[in-house]
């Protein structure tokens, strides 16, 4: 049996009574969640922005309305009907929402008490932590997408959020890439999102293996494809052991509107997502670049059957491109 990778998820909490926060908060610390606060006048700018969220918890009497929350779901239903949302009720208001209107009871994944946020537990491992990922995976997509990432740019320090869960769809920057990816413990893709400019202005700076002129938006597709081929062949070197093959599998379509910035791969299924943020030593150098990484294993998830390429990870050791802690 595979040992389990522990991820966090980026939760959205809208609150307007603070006496529920500090039983949100220690709610959140042990659940693996990070919660992040946001006020009325800008949640839907939030939702729109490039934060990966896995979830939203919302007061019922949100913006001191006493149905504040419920007008409020409505809207964010709408907009990112692929986030769940947990309710907390007003006093006396029954948990299992059967007192709202379908349409209403529709937006939510469930609602809770804040003196009983425990029954919660059960909806959050079904909804955000339904898949579980092998902790070899998660730390050697790390491991690999670095040394891909050294190779590609030139003086730069590298920072790595914690690996997360995320459930939106929403679309980072302009430019990103996809990859097949073909196992027999797992189908699907990587993917890797940037902003054009940003990577524009690494090259112009001498930060990637271009020569500096060669800043078109085609010549910044390249850089992508490098590190893309970079990390994906490493990662099948060191994690498919036997692949599938190609014969008559089944397919989803992968679905983008680029108008509202969202990205479909036919599947609920929250998403494995790593960010890397590249930046330059020197602190009078205020560029950065940031890359969004996920995992989409959307055709195919058997954990139990991943195994790691032991060969592949001694050659990286032996060449350099790891080292034992």
């Amino acid at each position: 049996m595979n040992e389990h990778a522990q991820l966090i998820a980026k939760v959205l909490v809208l609150e307007g009574d603070s006496t529920c926060h500090d039983r949100i908060k220690a709610f959140c610390d042990a659940h693996h969640l990070l919660p992040l606060k946001a006020y009325a006048h800008n949640v839907m700018a939030v939702l729109d922005s490039n934060v990966d969220l896995g979830a939203i918890f919302l007061s019922e009497r949100f913006n001191d309305q006493s149905d504040g929350g419920l007008l409020l779901a409505r809207s964010i239903h709408a907009a990112r009907p692929e986030l769940p949302i947990f309710l907390r009720r007003n006093p006396g208001s029954p948990t299992d929402l059967s007192d709202l209107a379908e349409d209403d009871r529709a937006c939510f994944q469930a609602g809770y008490a804040a003196a009983d946020m425990a029954q919660l537990r059960p909806t959050l491992e079904r909804c955000i932590f339904s898949l579980v990922y092998p902790h070899a995976l998660v730390r050697g997509i790390e491991e690999l997408t670095l040394v891909a990432l050294h190779n590609q740019f030139v003086d730069v320090e590298i920072d790595v959020q914690p690996a997360q869960v995320v459930r939106d769809r929403i679309i980072f920057g302009e430019l990103f890439s996809l990859m097949p990816l073909e196992s027999d413990w797992g189908r699907g893709y990587l993917m890797l999102q940037t902003e054009e400019r940003a990577l524009m202005d690494f090259v112009r700076q001498g930060k990637t293996l271009l020569p500096a002129e060669y800043d078109s938006f085609r010549d910044v597709n390249n850089v992508l494809g490098d590190i893309t081929n970079l990390v994906w062949g490493t990662f099948k070197n060191r994690f498919v052991v036997n692949e599938t093959g190609s014969g008559h599998m089944t397919q989803v379509p992968i679905v983008v509107n680029h108008q509202h910035r969202y990205i479909s791969f036919g599947s609920d299924d929250p998403q494995l997502c790593f960010r890397y943020t590249l930046r330059d030593p020197n602190p009078a150098n205020r560029s950065r670049l940031v890359l969004d990484q996920r995992f989409v294993f959307n055709l195919r998830w058997l954990p139990d059957n991943f195994r790691e390429n032991q060969a592949a990870v001694d050659a990286l050791v032996h060449s350099g491109g790891l080292e034992l802690f």
